[in-house]
């Protein structure tokens, strides 16, 4: 599955490193016990909430133990083996191959125990196993660094949260993740306010008569003004683009934007079949700010936004 075609004025497509995308994760200890939500409903517009398949360990296991583990890259639907090369992480070649518990699998590759760094390497080793499954399966990703000891243990927690798994598997199948990053020159539309909008450019004006010293108040409250401006300006840009996108996506999240430029940190869910209908929107609505705003936009990725279970393993009785 390869990047498309650029939209007008939008920065390149990129695929984001996995590491960017997971928490690291490893999961060491036999587990005895697995405890899951039980949920796997799709998020709606604007609901928060924690993304990805994630696994947290009651115990961190040394860096390296030399003992055998399996790395584990995604959970898939099928009941029958299946292989995706040997480009399993850490660079030995391994296999990646499935483990299953009836019409569920678990994609994995043989590894030492270890806490995996979050390298350009590994990423990128992750990323790839995750991408080449996606081509032929629907996939709920796991964390980055996620280790079991053995099959066996990957059965149990494929078995304990087999439902959960039917669940999200349904309600993923055929859908695909897009991110759409949006930025503005702050600076710039600070510059246009104190011109356009009447009430600071009147206020502004004033000000610049006036001794700092004397107007230190008058100077807080044109702040307070322009952040209120900028707020609803943003506001708009965004309820723009995303009315502009919505009837295409089957479910959207609003993820917190990074830093002061950016304004719009989302990811979008697709119907694999309808690919093509949203990069053409998303052109669209490029188009329409080309002069405002800068659009950053990446895909297809697994649903990494919008799996809703969480796992946690208790330390097994060692034997």
């Amino acid at each position: 599955m390869s990047p498309k075609k650029q939209p007008t004025k939008i920065n390149s497509k990129a695929r984001k490193g996995a590491a960017a995308k997971a928490k690291k994760a490893t999961a060491t200890s036999a587990p005895a016990k697995v405890r899951s939500n039980g949920k796997g409903a799709l998020a709606s517009i604007d609901a928060p909430r924690e993304p990805q398949l994630a696994v947290m360990p009651t115990s961190s296991p040394s860096r390296q133990t030399g003992v055998e583990g399996r790395y584990v890259y995604g959970i898939i639907p099928g009941n029958q083996p299946a292989t995706f090369g040997k480009t399993g992480i850490g660079g030995a070649g391994e296999a990646v191959y499935t483990v299953h518990h009836g019409d569920v699998a678990a994609v994995v590759s043989k590894t030492s125990v270890f806490i995996f760094d979050p390298t350009r390497e590994n990423a990128l080793a992750h990323e790839h196993v995750i991408e080449t499954v996606m081509k032929t399966h629907t996939i709920i990703p796991m964390s980055f660094g996620t280790v079991f000891r053995t099959d066996q243990d990957i059965k149990e927690v494929l078995k304990s949260i087999y439902p959960s798994l039917k669940d999200v598997l349904k309600q993923m199948s055929g859908k695909l993740e897009f991110g759409l990053k949006v930025t503005w020159d702050r600076d710039r539309v600070i510059e246009e306010l104190k011109r356009d909008h009447e009430e600071i450019h009147r206020f502004h004006i004033e000000l610049t008569k006036k001794h700092l010293q004397s107007t230190y108040f008058a100077r807080m409250q044109l702040g307070r003004m322009i952040d209120k401006a900028l707020a609803e300006r943003s506001a708009d840009y965004v309820r723009d683009i995303y009315d502009a996108l919505r009837s295409i996506c089957v479910a959207s999240r609003d993820n917190k934007p990074i830093g002061d430029k950016m304004i719009m940190n989302a990811a979008f869910l697709i119907d694999r079949n309808r690919e093509t209908d949203f990069d053409a929107a998303v052109n669209k609505v490029a188009q329409k700010f080309s002069d405002r705003l800068n659009f950053k936009y990446t895909g297809p990725w697994p649903p990494y936004n919008f799996v809703n279970i969480r796992l946690k393993l208790e330390r097994g009785t060692s034997t």
